[in-house]
Parts: C-alpha cells; sequence; structure tokens
C-alpha cells in the first residue's frame, strides 16, 4: 500500500528553535518527511495556513485540572480524561498532563488507573498524570481543601509512581511537608517532582533539589516569595539550582512586571506555560462545583463567592500569545515555553517539542490576530 502523504503550507513554521519563513511540511504516514520552500508543490492534499497562523511543535500543558464541562477530581474516569483532553484539544494543547487536586489515597489511585486506561485505549494526547498534592502546606493550601491534606507515609511513594513507565508522572508537593528521603524515593521510582504550595525556605529548596526535585508549580502563586534575605520558592526557581518553572500567563495569577523579572531570570529553556485550567475551558458554561462551593468566571478569572482565585481560565493558544504580548518572550519563546521546554522537562525531547523529518506529524496552530 503507497504511503499516505499530506502536506502543510505556511507563512511561518516554528520548528522548534526558530521560526522560518515560507515552509511546506510534507509528512508520509504520520511523520515528517521533508520541510520544502512555499512554493513547492508537493503531489498529496496540501492545507494552506492562513497568513497570521504559526505552524508549530504540539503544545503541552503539565498542569490540567479540568475542561469540557469536567473536573478529573469528580471524573475519575478514561472518558473523562478523554473529555479534558478533547477540549484542550480546541486550543492547540495536543498533549498533556490531566492533574488531580489534593484526594484520599483512594482518588489518587483512581485518577493513576483512569490515566492507565485513556493511555491504554488510545485517548489523544495523555502522556501521563500529574498529582498536585495533598503533600502540600497547609499555610499554602490556595483551592485545595484542607480537609483533603495528609502527611506522607512509606507506602505513598509506591502509591504515586504506580503508573510506572505507561505514563509520565508529575507529583507537586511541598518539601518542608515531606521527610528526608521521600522525594529521592519518588524519583528513583521515576517520578518528576516539582515544589508547589510550599513555604519552603531556598535551603530546604537546596536540600530537596539533592534529593531530585525539578521543577516548581505554576511560580509566584501558593508557595514562599522571593525576600531580601530568604529567597524561599520564588529565589530557588530564580536561582542556578536549574529547576524547571511552570507560569500561568494569564495576567491574573502573575503580574506582568513580575512575570517578566522571572522570564529574563529563568528563560524560556526552564520556564514553561501552564494553564491550571478548570472544567470551564471548552465549556458552554461559566461556573461549575469545586468541593461543594460555586466557581465561576468573572472578567477572565476564575473565582470563588468571596473572589479568591480558584484555578484558571486559561487555554494555551491565549497563554502563548499572553507570553508574547505581555511578558517579555519572542514569539519563538513563548512557543518554545508551550512545546519544546515542556517536553524537555518531561524527557520527551527525542519524540515531542520539534518539527523535522523523521518526528511524528503532531502539530499546533497559532492564530496570532486572535
Amino acid at each position: 500500500m503507497a504511503a499516505a502523504r499530506q502536506a502543510w503550507r505556511a507563512k511561518r513554521l516554528f520548528d522548534g528553535t526558530r521560526i522560518l519563513n515560507d515552509r511546506v511540511v510534507v509528512a508520509e504516514d504520520g511523520i515528517v518527511s521533508a520541510i520544502l520552500a512555499i512554493d513547492a508543490a508537493p503531489e498529496c492534499p496540501t492545507e494552506d495556513l492562513p497568513d497570521d497562523a504559526v505552524l508549530a511543535p504540539g503544545f503541552i500543558d503539565i498542569q490540567v485540572n479540568g475542561g469540557g464541562g469536567v473536573m478529573l477530581n469528580d471524573s475519575l474516569t478514561a472518558e473523562g480524561v478523554a473529555t479534558i483532553s478533547a477540549a484542550h484539544a480546541r486550543f492547540g494543547t495536543r498533549f498533556l498532563l490531566p492533574t488531580l487536586i489534593s484526594a484520599s489515597r483512594a482518588d489518587i489511585a483512581r485518577a493513576i488507573a483512569a490515566t492507565r486506561e485513556a493511555i491504554a485505549q488510545g485517548v489523544p494526547g495523555v502522556l501521563g498524570v500529574h498529582l498536585e498534592g495533598p503533600f502540600i502546606n497547609p499555610e499554602r493550601n490556595g483551592a485545595h481543601p484542607l480537609a483533603n491534606l495528609l502527611r506522607p507515609e512509606p507506602s505513598d511513594a509506591d502509591l504515586l509512581a504506580s503508573l510506572g513507565p505507561t505514563g509520565t508522572t508529575l507529583v507537586t508537593l511541598a518539601p518542608e511537608c515531606v521527610p528526608e528521603g521521600f522525594i529521592r524515593a519518588l524519583v528513583d521510582r521515576g517520578v518528576r517532582v516539582c515544589a508547589g504550595h510550599s513555604n519552603a525556605t531556598a535551603a530546604v529548596m537546596a536540600r530537596a533539589h539533592a534529593e531530585g526535585l525539578s521543577g516548581v508549580t505554576h511560580l509566584f502563586n501558593a508557595m514562599s516569595q522571593l525576600g531580601s534575605r530568604e529567597p524561599g520558592v520564588v529565589g530557588a526557581a530564580m536561582s542556578d539550582l536549574g529547576l524547571a518553572a511552570g507560569i500561568i500567563a494569564d495576567g491574573h495569577h502573575v503580574a506582568w512586571p513580575s512575570f517578566q523579572a522571572a522570564f529574563r531570570a529563568i528563560g524560556p529553556g526552564r520556564m514553561m506555560l501552564v494553564t491550571d485550567a478548570m472544567a470551564t475551558i471548552g465549556a458552554s458554561r461559566d461556573a461549575f462545583e469545586l468541593f461543594g462551593e460555586t466557581i465561576h468566571v468573572s472578567e477572565g478569572r476564575l473565582v470563588n463567592a468571596e473572589g479568591r482565585l480558584a484555578g484558571a481560565h486559561l487555554d494555551m493558544n491565549t497563554a502563548i500569545l499572553n507570553a508574547h504580548r505581555h511578558g517579555g518572550a519572542t514569539l519563538a519563546e513563548a512557543l518554545a515555553m508551550a512545546s519544546t521546554t515542556p517536553a524537555a522537562y518531561l524527557g520527551l525531547s527525542g519524540s515531542h517539542g520539534r518539527i523535522a523529518p523523521g518526528r511524528k506529524a503532531v502539530f499546533s496552530i497559532l492564530r496570532t490576530a486572535a
């Protein structure tokens, strides 16, 4: 049988490193076979992208709590995961980690089982699972119910790592709230560990990094801040430890001057755009229930009745444009923070985050006129 060929003609192509002008990308059987000049006429169906579009590697979001009217915490099934993935695919996210907000050990096991089943079923884009909590600091709980926060037990490392090689597992925890050796136990089991919802000092962060801590979850939010004598989690992320840092580029969670300062310190090679999205993305309704509390969209923010932030009403297309227009990033840097950088953080640089011959033809299209 002849190979199925397809091509995309774009005024701008972000290949994972730089933006190239006037290119045609050709794929055979879903694998990129060539990148040609725009006036090439490959003998196959060709999609001409709009002039304002940028063809890019599939966007990767490592923190997605919900979408399509569904929260992972309330839909611990493969069908729930599929609904979330499909909702975000409409906005350019081709790969994601469905994210569980602090929950019981039984629900953690269910979330992992749902993720395993979704991957086995071939649900598009599901890379693994992000377990945000429950081992976080109650003083920095944010939208995480205090009743759901736990102290780790020796068996918890096996539980959190139980997805195994089926997919990627990311755990967010407060380093000061886990015993010495716990982070190392997770890392040794193949889990990536981020600090978040934490009051850790810079010294605690350094010790956690020595155990294998590799990142920070939603920089600036629900964590100890940069001070003149105590750098906190924020200062540790901006220091020379080499930590990756997710950041929510909606203008509500982080003021743009703070975003710009962090971006200059950390750079596009370590900073990753995340949406921290909730059920309202890709849904017709603008409110949902979170742990018995109504959360609604108000002027682009997700808030409870008291006006407190509870996740984000943000998609990855918008996050990229915001980072470029307000956050100090070039368009190529903003695109990298949504594709190349998270691919590298998750250990997927060999398969994700670039457009090149031999790579899978899984693309996102950013419309810059939006």
